[in-house]
């Protein structure tokens, strides 16, 4: 009675339910390969590490290199001072008369006061 007739409804039917399946978990691993994209796309530009964290650490770093070279500048320039110090008689002499006030013998030195402003006068003269 088993005839092969009778068995291809079956076969037909489990094909259908196998390709079912089969699309229902393309869709599903599709799906999860989305989110997963997703969430990895995020990570990258807004996470602990990612490309805002960068930019902000790139905008540092120049920022440092800036302050680096002018203190290096100005370390040069403060050597450059320490040095006619030691060396130059006249630059010590220059020293000691503008930052110590120093006068040599005999010398006057005159001080001028700086002028006081004048009090602001009212705009309206006072009702009598």
């Amino acid at each position: 009675m088993n005839t092969p007739e009778a068995g291809q409804p079956k076969q037909k039917a489990m094909q259908r339910i196998g390709a079912a399946l089969y699309r229902v978990r393309r869709r599903i691993a599709t799906g999860f390969a989305v989110l997963l994209a997703v969430f990895l796309a995020y990570h990258v530009v807004f996470g602990r590490n990612g490309v805002n964290s960068y930019e902000q650490k790139r905008a540092q770093d120049r920022e440092l290199h800036q302050q680096i070279d002018s203190l290096q500048q100005e370390n040069s320039s403060l050597k450059d001072h320490v040095a006619r110090l030691k060396s130059d008689p006249d630059a010590i002499e220059y020293e000691a008369r503008e930052k110590l006030h120093y006068a040599r013998p005999g010398e006057v030195i005159y001080t001028l006061s700086q002028p006081q402003p004048a009090p602001p006068q009212p705009s309206n003269p006072p009702a009598k």
